[in-house]
């Protein structure tokens, strides 16, 4: 079961939605791989995170098997300024949406670059969810 680093809910339902969290790559026994895309790390160590990243969000959801729909899902990749293969990445997660849904279309995403992460992440994925 998935505990939260901090101060927050791992998922939370508002209208007919499931809000899941940010899950970074982090493996089982906590620890977490850091890094800067693009710059001490390559793209396919990235999608890996991403796939990594995805996979925690989506078990967080199969908490409550009611929702079985992604619609939306944010990919913030912590990477080097000239960085662009954003869309790369976020590939990976969506890769993996489509084999835990392949009935239901892709969700709306974005990709999105930033400074920093929690715990030096490289990736970090946020889901919502509907019920069909």
């Amino acid at each position: 079961m998935l505990t939260p680093m901090g101060a927050y809910a791992l998922t939370a339902e508002a209208d007919g939605l499931l809000f899941v969290a940010g899950m970074t790559p982090r493996e089982d026994d906590g620890s977490l791989r850091a890094g800067i895309v693009g710059a001490d790390m390559d793209l396919e160590t990235a999608r890996a995170a991403a796939t990594r990243a995805v996979t925690r969000a989506l078990d967080a959801a199969s908490e409550n098997p009611r929702f079985v729909r992604v619609v939306a899902m944010t990919v913030y990749v912590r990477c080097a300024v000239d960085f662009t293969a954003l869309s790369a990445v976020a590939d990976a997660a969506s890769a993996v949406v489509h084999a835990w849904a392949p009935d239901h279309p892709l969700p709306a995403r974005a990709a999105v670059g930033v400074v920093s992460l929690p715990g030096g992440a490289p990736v970090e994925v946020s889901l919502v969810l509907g019920a069909s």
